[in-house]
């Protein structure tokens, strides 16, 4: 499984990038927003940092503002993925965007139906949303399970991104699954790195050294 940054803070993306198991990255209107910097700069930015997939999303919501924008996004670079929400008229976009060329990510998937759709339609990405169906009483990862189990029963192309991870199990859990990618925030990275007992280790280990040091 692929590992994504979930995140349009440039700092971030340096030092996870910098770890040397990034893959690529997305980004959305909420998290551009935080950054409150000029949209297309970043996403170029971004591009020159990550050698993988950019995804990142157009602002309008109708058929005509998603293909327009999702071209100009497209233009800014060729890593550029173009993120698409799961609609009639964000299907409608991402068959036109696919047949010109241009790959795109079904996201605000929530359903098996949903990724089936946007699959058909030429998605080169699908990400179901693991930690929102949580967050809403249902079971995230069962519904990234019937995701997989569809798409891989078909041999579909399309590459499922485990979306919303909430903490380190939900990366556990789409891995055991076959999820071909996990969009993590930062945080959540952070997290996985670090274990009590490696701590623990690091700390016997200079404990040690410093010990053998006095010796010598």
């Amino acid at each position: 499984m692929k590992i994504f940054i979930d995140s349009a803070n440039l700092d971030e993306i340096r030092e996870i990038n910098e770890l040397g198991f990034l893959a690529g990255v997305t980004t959305n209107p909420s998290l551009v927003a935080k950054e409150k910097g000029d949209f297309h700069r970043m996403v170029r930015e971004i591009c020159e940092i990550v050698d993988g997939p950019v995804n990142a999303e157009p602002l309008g919501i109708t058929f005509g503002d998603m293909i327009r924008e999702g071209q100009t996004l497209a233009g800014l670079h060729p890593r550029v993925v173009v993120k698409i929400p799961l609609c009639e008229d964000g299907l409608r976009a991402i068959s036109f965007l696919s047949q010109k060329g241009i790959r795109t990510n079904a996201t605000l998937v929530f359903s098996a139906n949903q990724a089936l759709l946007a699959a058909r339609a030429g998605a080169s990405y699908i990400s179901p949303f693991v930690g929102r169906l949580d967050d809403a009483g249902n079971d995230g990862l069962q519904v990234l399970d019937e995701i997989m189990t569809i798409l891989d029963q078909y041999a579909v192309d399309t590459e499922v991104i485990a979306a919303s991870i909430r903490h380190p199990m939900h990366v556990v859990g789409a891995a055991k699954l076959g999820a071909h990618i996990a969009t993590i925030p930062y945080q959540v990275i952070k997290a996985m790195i670090k274990h009590p007992l490696t701590d623990l280790g690091i700390a016997r280990f200079v404990e040690d050294g410093r010990k053998l040091l006095g010796r010598s």
